[in-house]
Order: C-alpha cells, then sequence, then structure tokens
C-alpha cells in the first residue's frame, strides 16, 4: 500500500477536482476513514451527487475503480485501529536482514522527511502565532502515551512565556481546567492512535468555548482533526510495536524554537529570572 494516505490525495488533487467532487471529498474527509466504506450508491447520496461523480473521483486519485479505492480505505482503518501486538506482526513478518539499528533509524527519517514535506508554511506560521500571542493562555494536554510529550513541550513552553498549563491526564480533573478556558485562548492536544475518547470530549468542550486547537496526531488523522485550527500530521510507523514519537517531538521543538524567536525579550527576561532563581534553590551543580 502506498504510503500516501487517501485524505492527503484528496488534499493534493482539491484545486482540480470539480464543484461536485470537492463536495464529495468533503464528505469522505469527515469522518475518514470509515465514511467512504459504504456503497458507491450511499457515497453519492451522502454527497449529494451522481455515482458517476463518485467513479470519477476514485480514478483522479489513481485506482482503477470504487473496489481498490475502498480496500485501501479497509487497510488505512486496519492500521489506524491497530494496537501494539497487531504492529510488531506486520513489520515482523517482512522483516529485512538489516540490523535494528538501521532498519528504525531509516523508518524514522523517512517519517521526518515525508512529515515535514507535507506540512505547509502557513499552517505552521498559524500555529507559531497563536503560541506567540501572549494575550491568549495555552494549555497543554497529552494521552496515555503522549503525555510525555505534552509534558515537554509544557516545560518549555512555560519557561518562554506567562500563562501556560499543563492540564492533568487524570481526565476526571479536566472540567477545573475547563472553568478558565476562554475564547481564544490555545489549547494544544497531541493524540495519536489508538485515539482517546476522553481526549476528543475534552477538545468538544474547549471547542465549545471557541478555544484555538492545535493538535499534534499521525497520518490518519485523530477525530479531533475536525475540531482543530491547526493540525500537524506525524508520520510515527516503525518496526516496533510501538508507534515512534520521534517525529512529534521533533516538530514540536521546530514550533518551540520559532515560538522562542517571535518573543524571545520576554523568553530571555524569564530565563534569566528562572536562574536566578535556581542559584537561590542549588538546584544545580556548580563547577
Amino acid at each position: 500500500m502506498s504510503t500516501i494516505t487517501i485524505a492527503e490525495r484528496l488534499k493534493e488533487k482539491s484545486d482540480s477536482l470539480t464543484r461536485a467532487e470537492r463536495q464529495l471529498a468533503d464528505i469522505i474527509l469527515m469522518n475518514y476513514p470509515a465514511s467512504g466504506l459504504g456503497t458507491i450508491t450511499t457515497i453519492a447520496e451522502a454527497a449529494s451527487v451522481s455515482t458517476p461523480t463518485v467513479a470519477r473521483l476514485v480514478q483522479k486519485l489513481g485506482f482503477s475503480g470504487f473496489p481498490e479505492f475502498q480496500a485501501t480505505l479497509r487497510l488505512e482503518l486496519n492500521e489506524k485501529i491497530s494496537g501494539p501486538i497487531a504492529r510488531r506482526d506486520v513489520w515482523a513478518d517482512n522483516a529485512p536482514d538489516a540490523h535494528i539499528m538501521n532498519r528504525f533509524t531509516e523508518s524514522v527519517i523517512g517519517n521526518i522527511r515525508q512529515t515535514l514535506g507535507d506540512i505547509d508554511p502557513e499552517t505552521f506560521d498559524r500555529a507559531c502565532s497563536l503560541l506567540s500571542d501572549r494575550k491568549r493562555a495555552v494549555y497543554v494536554v497529552g494521552g496515555r502515551i503522549t503525555r510525555t510529550l505534552a509534558d515537554y513541550f509544557f516545560l518549555l513552553a512555560q519557561v518562554m512565556r506567562e500563562k501556560v498549563t499543563h492540564i492533568s491526564s487524570n481526565s476526571n480533573a479536566w472540567p477545573h481546567y475547563l472553568l478558565d478556558i476562554k475564547a481564544g485562548d490555545v489549547i494544544v492536544i497531541f493524540d495519536i492512535r489508538r485515539y482517546e475518547n476522553s481526549t476528543l470530549r475534552l477538545a468538544e468542550m474547549a471547542a465549545k468555548k471557541k478555544a484555538e486547537i492545535i493538535l499534534f496526531t499521525d497520518q490518519w488523522k485523530s477525530p479531533i482533526a475536525a475540531l482543530a485550527n491547526v493540525s500537524f500530521c506525524n508520520r510515527i510507523a516503525a518496526p516496533s510495536a510501538w508507534d515512534s514519537l520521534v517525529t512529534c517531538m521533533l516538530l514540536s521543538e521546530i514550533v518551540i524554537a520559532e515560538v522562542q524567536e517571535r518573543i524571545w525579550p520576554t523568553t530571555r527576561k524569564r530565563m534569566e529570572e528562572l536562574d536566578v532563581l535556581f542559584d537561590e534553590t542549588r538546584f544545580f551543580r556548580k563547577f
């Protein structure tokens, strides 16, 4: 199967689609990939287009016909929902003879190259502008695995600027944080497969309060993408039972680096004050 998802193909072809085809693409992307798994007639009816329109769009995406299109969607769905054991079995059955250090590194480098190549600079700048706006409070949250990324992002962001809050991974406490979220505040969410229902619920409640959502997700996209103002779709597959978080971390560090430069006078002052506090508490060893 191609490493390019059908969703990515739809976005690449968007400028060349007819009005009816764009209407159909929007329906497919609405609850992707499940929304494309009905019959050709039900998909056409859902988008209020003809069945020939569905057939033409499928061919524009490079498929010989609707059955091949749906077979690819099913493979994507299987990848999207697969757990650690299934992921390990996929690569183990086809593992080359090269050493794991080489195979894993090559996989991650490929993830990085494709992820960064797919990011629209305007999307990146939009995220950095939101995070640089000191009038907006910033909230950061992750899930069972991605909370490590959220913790790291929060630690660096909190040094750079004021009004940054790390939302606890305990969903029972989330209503307390939602009390303080205001329209225009920014919530940074890390959510990769298998997507967590509690994180989606948090995003839904934050969206109702008109918060701006920045999402770090994978190539299959968390359901939160439908609510997000900015989505970064990272390649995460690796020869392991676990997905690789390297690309997510790299991209979050690039975002942090750019925000730091945009508000450097504030960041520098905070860093200087923090060093004084560290000296007073003797937190770091002096040589």
